[in-house]
């Protein structure tokens, strides 16, 4: 039996305590799957100052990141303690003390990917990351590797738990400001949840698979992002009940021959498809390969154990090559790789669901089709409610695909009709079926 693998964790909190029980419980089976004892040999929190965990002996407890770093014998690094900074720092000083890291944290990575990936190609160490897109899921091994010899056409994800969570209480009858206090209840939303509510926690991580299958840096700011705050409730109804559809939080990735689609929103998808029965805190990803057709990776996104079991699936790949004194692995990405030809958003072609507000009057809906005429935009169905009484009502709309810009034109001067009472609200509408 080969000499033990060390491993330095820095982060105690849910998931380093899940990573440190499975490490203990699975002892024996990790050993005979790297061919080499798994030693943790120190443990770093600041938390430490205040309370010792109980069952571990101390003599492995640290609050001094740098004793980790510093530690000559450490051979893999997890880094758990999330945001951009010291996370970082540490990740680029592992690295330069000639350690493999291990970490959970999309934020650092989709923020600095090229700059930790030119320290690694430099140091000749390797920085895995499996569990920072979709927790257990095993995404990114299986983009990188498994499914490596495919062209991706296209890539749909619900890569945020909590906000399909309340998109699932909403479809339910909830409103979004209760769906989200049980969200917090049941410990699927943080007390403060603007990154996963405004869509920049699954801008992160399309970022980070969009980085993967291109093999070149896609950075945050080429990524259109609309979070869930404004959804109405009537909205996600309206879209089950008269056309089929429902409403998630979808990461979107396309691949034409010149130009490549990147938005994170919520889009109407029919209730046929497969991600339409992805519900609560699950997450999901699917996609359509040049060789392997359509597939779906489905799971849980989050969760202390979830998101333990992809980190140590990482440091079992880390520690296989530390026995066999492998130095270098196949790159994430090629630094040298030209940018990708981002479409702009107004230049996407799609359908859409829209919600106009007017007075109950004739010749409403005329003036509203000669408008979208006006623009190329084309009306393939017309749902008109009744009034009930009501001075105002609404008017249900799914369009055929048309261009964004022509789109957001028309709405703007439907907008101004003296006819039409509230902000037109839409949706895009992701639908094979029409294309």
């Amino acid at each position: 039996m080969s000499k033990p693998v060390n491993i330095g964790m820095i982060g105690m909190g849910t998931v380093g305590e899940a990573v440190f029980n499975i490490i203990r419980e699975r002892y024996d089976y990790l050993e005979a799957k790297i061919g080499a004892p798994i030693r943790i040999k120190k443990i770093c929190d600041r938390k430490f100052e205040r309370k010792k965990p109980e069952g571990i002996d101390f003599s492995l407890l640290t609050t001094e990141i740098q004793d980790v770093i510093n530690d000559e014998e450490i051979d893999i690094v997890v880094e758990l303690i999330g945001g951009i900074e010291p996370a970082r720092r540490i990740i680029l000083a592992s690295l330069d003390k000639g350690k493999h890291v291990v970490t959970a944290n999309k934020a650092v990575l989709a923020n600095h990917f090229k700059e930790i990936f030119k320290k690694v190609k430099e140091k000749k160490r390797q920085v895995y990351f499996e569990a920072s897109v979709c927790a257990g899921i095993p995404i990114i091994q299986a983009i990188n590797e498994g499914l490596c010899p495919n062209d991706f056409e296209y890539l749909l994800g619900i890569l945020n738990g909590t906000t399909n969570f309340i998109l699932t209480k909403m479809e339910e009858g909830k409103d979004f400001k209760g769906a989200l206090e049980e969200a917090k209840r049941k410990g699927f939303a943080e007390a403060n949840a603007s990154l996963d509510i405004s869509g920049e926690d699954s801008v992160h991580k399309l970022s980070i698979l969009s980085s993967i299958i291109f093999s070149t840096n896609v950075g945050l700011e080429v990524i259109h992002k609309e979070g869930i705050d404004f959804v109405d409730p009537i909205d996600v109804k309206y879209g089950m009940e008269e056309f089929g559809y429902k409403l998630k939080l979808l990461a979107i990735m396309k691949k034409t021959k010149e130009q490549v689609e990147l938005r994170v929103c919520p889009t109407f998808i029919p209730k046929e498809h497969p991600l339409s029965d992805v519900g609560d805190e699950f997450n999901a990803v699917y996609l359509r390969g040049s060789y392997i057709g359509d597939m779906m990776f489905y799971g849980k996104g989050a969760g202390g154990y979830p998101a333990a079991s992809a980190v140590i699936s990482d440091i079992v790949y880390l520690a296989r090559k530390v026995v066999q004194e492998i130095e270098e692995h196949l790159p994430y990405l090629d630094l040298k790789r030209r940018r990708l030809n981002i479409k702009d958003i107004n230049d996407i072609e799609t359908r859409y669901y829209v919600r106009f507000t007017t007075i109950d009057a004739p010749g409403v809906l005329a003036k509203i089709a000669k408008i979208l005429g006006e623009n190329s935009v084309s009306i393939a169905s017309v749902v008109q409610k009744e009034s009930s009484g009501l001075s105002e009502v609404p008017i249900l709309m799914l369009t055929h695909r048309a261009k964004e810009g022509s789109f957001k034109k028309a709405i703007t001067e439907i907008d101004r009709l003296n006819v039409v009472k509230r902000k037109t609200v839409f949706y895009r509408v992701e639908d094979e079926r029409f294309y």
